[in-house]
């Protein structure tokens, strides 16, 4: 198998930082279509090769914080390489899916991701470790900037720019945040809390986006609306509601140390020891027990490992676990090399950690 070295990199949201202990991430991400070009699923297949080859030489000048893009064409990739690109959230199902020709620009450390004839022509998605909506919606502020020298996008003044999906007219702005909430799942307050949000015009998703599963207690959250909505009217209205939800789970961390610390220490040492010990891992399991462990780590409860959590998680999913070992892996050689591989990174517990 030939590897891209571009994706073998750790991306860039998967790096701690001082605020990810419940926003482990945030993204922004911009729908343009150029001027009279028919949208994607319009496009006749020799017409959406040539659109791609022009887009892709636009991708590759531009350049971002003085790096480079790098333009994969995705039906030169591997079907276990596509599979990386989603399971690293740089690429959509929908893209995977595509009928015509398609691909993506990627930045060094995977910050920045383009697709190119998704939805739309273009798909500008800048992802950030941390709560960081706005620092993100800079940086894909000055690639759309760029990008809007060489290309003429479809805008009217009226509506704002033009898209496939009517729910992105207007700025074509889509904000989101990805949060990890294993105390209000455990204290079966999720559903109340997230339930609420619907109704304040966000979309709350699984790990993957629509229709997927919150494995691992992660959980998407998302603007549903841009028309009529200035960047800053989202942007606000996202931060509120992040700022609540991240304050219900911290709550709810505190009352289970309060209120019920030995059946939540029981149960992140059983997660601690089944990483430790385990020599089959479904990935869904994986991310189940990986999540208690790092809820046990953040309360101080447990070492946390010297890899994050993001990376151990998306390290061990299906399609990176055969593209890190170079190989193609059937079921259970898949959860066998899974459990190898977290308990790799889970062997040494600090002595003034370790229960007495």
């Amino acid at each position: 198998m030939q590897r891209p070295e571009l994706l073998l990199r750790q991306s860039a949201w998967m790096t701690e930082t001082e605020d990810s202990a419940v926003v482990l991430s945030s993204r922004i991400r911009l729908a343009r279509n150029l001027e009279n070009v028919p949208f994607p699923h319009a496009l006749a297949p020799k017409d959406a090769s040539q659109l791609e080859q022009k887009l892709a030489q636009v991708l590759m000048e531009a350049e971002v914080n003085g790096e480079k893009l790098t333009y994969l064409f995705l039906n030169k990739l591997s079907s276990i390489e596509q599979q990386v690109l989603l399971e690293k959230h740089l690429i959509s199902p929908a893209l995977v899916n595509s009928p015509i020709s398609s691909g993506v620009a990627l930045a060094p450390d995977h910050s920045i991701a383009v697709m190119v004839n998704e939805e739309d022509h273009l798909r500008i998605q800048v992802l950030l470790p941390g709560n960081a909506l706005r620092a993100t919606y800079h940086l894909a502020n000055e690639l759309d900037d760029a990008l809007e020298t060489q290309l003429d996008f479809a805008y009217r003044e009226a509506q704002g720019y033009l898209t496939s999906c009517p729910t992105n007219v207007g700025t074509g702005l889509r904000a989101s945040v990805m949060v990890h909430l294993p105390a209000l799942v455990m204290t079966n307050q999720v559903q109340q809390v997230l339930g609420a949000l619907t109704h304040l015009g966000l979309a709350v998703r699984g790990l993957y986006g629509e229709g997927s599963q919150a494995y691992g207690h992660i959980f998407q959250i998302s603007n549903q609306i841009t028309l009529g909505k200035s960047e800053e009217d989202i942007f606000a209205h996202l931060e509120a509601v992040t700022h609540q939800v991240v304050e219900h789970e911290l709550q709810a961390r505190e009352a289970l140390l309060k209120q019920a610390r030995l059946i939540l220490e029981d149960k992140v040492w059983r997660a601690y020891g089944t990483l430790q010990n385990a020599r089959l891992l479904t990935s869904e399991d994986a991310m189940h027990l990986l999540s208690h462990s790092r809820l046990g780590a953040d309360l101080g409860i447990l070492p946390r490992p010297k890899q994050t959590f993001t990376n151990l998680l998306v390290d061990t999913l299906p399609g990176c676990l055969q593209f890190n070992f170079d190989q193609e892996l059937d079921a259970t050689e898949r959860d066998e090399r899974r459990a190898h591989y977290i308990r790799a990174a889970f062997q040494e517990i600090p002595s003034d950690i370790r229960d007495e």
